[in-house]
């Protein structure tokens, strides 16, 4: 069945006309909407929105009461908002049902502690991140971070970091969700069921000793599945996974689930079939890309064939049933192309996505939330040259708006990306994510290029709508920008996952050369303007391009860069899980140690509050090349590593990037 809707479209669905440069200041102003989450009864959404007066500088608590008549002739305007301050300011909501919401900020915090990422001796420049818990009156007296008195209030390391989780809403119980609280110290978690109405508490379990907690059944919080670290010597271990046997009430040990540490299989538990007594699990051990294949632990065995695999991406989750009329009913699967897809197989939920397509052709439809007779339904699009935007679908027909998170943007000519493949030097598919200035045209003249490669370096790019801005902002000042997912990155197979392994600098900086290659031969770009930038492992790998000799970038830029490849290795060794899957494949050529070899300009710009990767990183790196190259050192005033970052942060980096390149970048300028 396909539905069809009508809608007051005002949060905008496609670009306008204007090609000028983007200005900074867009890109640096908080969203206007953002965060949004609705109760499982349907009957509010909280989220964020600009604070009113703030000229979109800063972020506040908005609830929107949706259980009545809502007027979809115009925008649904929030019903009560309650802003954050400069010193802790709100990051995300989530709705939990029964009237009540979980709402998170992060605050700057100066201290000597052991208890947070970075700590020691000294003085620690860094973040705490609070959750509050109230309820949807949003009134700042009622908010309390001490939840069900999860928090120990002697607990010095608690009131530093964020120790409560959600860890499920228990759809089927509303009025009670499952809540953790974890121990800074030890690193451990206590899980309660805590009750939304009286906040009384129940302690149900931990994760402490040998067996760590796994899978949690939605249905009652009961614990299904656990997992165990165990070494087996030569500095590897044994992943293995036990599951629940409902007969004994023990756990059981699953041998066609365990591993090598060193062999990196995916094997994540993702769903329980309540009608047969076997999981869902996500794994690569039979394909190079990840698919779904259900276990029966009764046997011992995986299925014949798998429930879910997709023929070119790779799987990503299940979407199981969460309400009383579907419970425990598989509705989709999700993979990883070029954006993250939805394959629905339940036809209520196909036909509604299926409707909303032909109302916003082009743009990625994900359901959010919904309450149980889909009376409700949150919804948000998105597109790499649209910003995500809400609506609420009301009794299947209607849709009203709540708002798009940059509306500012859509009266420009944004820039579209797209999914490409190019060969490296040893003959390895890479694939990689391009964005053309909106102008751009086949059969242009070639023009100036930007090679931005992730972070991690074990994760991925998407092609959807780039939170950070950066392929928008170089797009729109005529740039044209190719995201390579070189030889180490995750979510594209294990071939190319693996080929990374010990190649830091060396084969993977191949693979971003080999990307500089394939845009001059498409013709996109010319020889001699092109340059890296990088953020994260893509500064580590902006830093190597500095120092390579007879590379094709006229410059590089390296944000929050890791310039030490030796000192990295080590912390992430600190983790004896990081150390048994990732430790081992960390070598290559070290930049810093490879610093009189710079050759071309550099920008490096690092937070001083980036306990991630210290920012003595930028500094030592810049301190090695500045009398060897033109280089810049920008430190940032109160940045972290992760996003989300403030507006100053992003008016800053950004405006030193455009001067870098355009200036100082080679002779002349890009």
């Amino acid at each position: 069945m396909k539905y069809a809707f009508s809608a007051l479209l005002a949060a905008g669905l496609a670009a306008g006309a204007s090609a000028e440069p983007i200005p900074i200041e867009e890109f640096a102003m908080e969203p206007a909407i953002t965060s949004l989450s609705m109760a499982p009864e349907g009957d509010f959404i909280v989220g964020l929105v600009a604070k009113p007066g703030s000229d979109n500088g800063e972020l506040a608590l908005a609830v929107w009461d949706i259980d009545g008549e809502i007027d979809t002739s115009k925008p649904l305007i929030p019903n009560r908002i309650t802003p954050s301050n400069k010193r802790a300011r709100f990051y995300s909501a989530d709705a939990i049902g029964q009237g009540r919401m979980l709402v998170r900020s992060k605050q700057a915090w100066t201290g000597q502690t052991y208890c947070l990422e970075g700590g020691g001796a000294g003085a620690l420049k860094t973040f705490v991140f609070k959750t509050y818990y109230g309820d949807k009156s949003i009134d700042p007296k009622k908010f309390d971070a001490e939840f069900a008195n999860l928090v120990d209030k002697d607990d010095k390391c608690a009131e530093l970091g964020d120790v409560i989780g959600l860890t499920s809403t228990l759809p089927l119980d509303p009025e009670n969700v499952l809540v953790s609280s974890r121990d800074m110290q030890q690193g451990t978690r206590k899980y309660y069921k805590v009750n939304l109405k009286t906040e009384a508490k129940t302690f149900l379990y931990n994760d402490a000793g040998d067996l760590g907690i796994g899978y949690v059944d939605p249905r009652d919080g009961a614990v299904r599945t656990k997992q165990e670290l165990e070494p087996i010597g030569n500095n590897d271990y044994e992943i293995r996974t036990y599951i629940l046997n409902p007969k004994t009430g023990s756990f059981d040990r699953e041998d066609p689930l365990t591993y090598k540490a060193s062999k990196r299989y995916q094997m994540d538990i993702d769903g329980y079939d309540e009608a047969t007594g076997k999981y869902y699990v996500l794994t690569d051990l039979f394909s190079d890309k990840t698919q779904v294949w259900m276990y029966d632990p009764a046997t011992d065995k995986f299925d014949d064939q798998p429930a879910f695999a997709h023929p070119e991406f790779s799987a990503s989750g299940v979407i199981l049933g969460s309400k009383a009329h579907n419970w425990n009913q598989p509705l989709g699967f999700t993979y990883d192309g070029a954006t993250r897809e939805t394959y629905w197989i339940d036809p209520e939920y196909r036909g509604i996505v299926d409707g909303l397509s032909a109302v916003f052709p082009g743009l990625s439809i994900d359901i959010m939330d919904s309450n149980e007779n889909l009376s409700r339904v949150l919804l948000r699009t998105s597109g790499s040259n649209s910003p995500p935007a809400y609506y609420l679908l009301i009794d299947k027909a209607k849709l009203g708006v709540l708002g798009s998170s940059r509306p500012w943007m859509l009266k420009h000519k944004l820039a579209t990306t797209k999914l490409i493949y190019y060969t490296a030097r040893d003959g390895l598919r890479i694939p990689g994510l391009l964005t053309l200035p909106p102008e751009w045209k086949e059969g242009d003249k070639p023009g100036a290029a930007i090679v931005l490669p992730h972070g991690g370096p074990w994760a991925r790019d998407y092609a959807g709508w780039d939170a950070s801005g950066w392929t928008q902002f170089l797009s729109s000042r005529g740039y044209a920008v190719l995201q390579p997912q070189y030889r180490g990155s995750e979510g594209w197979g294990r071939e190319l996952w693996f080929a990374g392994d010990n190649e830091w600098g060396q084969k993977m900086q191949d693979d971003k050369d080999d990307a500089a290659a394939w845009l001059v031969s498409e013709g996109i770009a010319q020889q001699d303007r092109m340059a890296i930038f990088g953020y994260s492992y893509g500064g580590f790998a902006a830093f190597a391009a500095t120092v390579r000799e007879n590379g094709p970038f006229q410059c590089a830029i390296a944000g929050a860069g890791v310039s030490n490849l030796e000192l990295f290795r080590t912390k992430v060794s600190d983790n004896r899980i990081s150390r048994a899957v990732q430790g081992h494949t960390m070598t290559g050529m070290d930049p810093l140690a490879n610093a009189d070899k710079a050759n071309i300009p550099i920008l490096i710009y690092h937070g001083d509050r980036d306990v991630r990767v210290p920012i003595r990183d930028g500094r030592d790196f810049y301190n090695a090349v500045k009398n060897r190259v033109p280089a810049k050192f920008l430190p940032v005033k109160d940045m972290f590593h992760q996003m989300p970052w403030w507006p100053e942060h992003h008016r800053e980096t950004l405006t030193a990037m455009e001067d870098f390149l355009a200036n100082d970048c080679g002779p002349g300028g890009l």
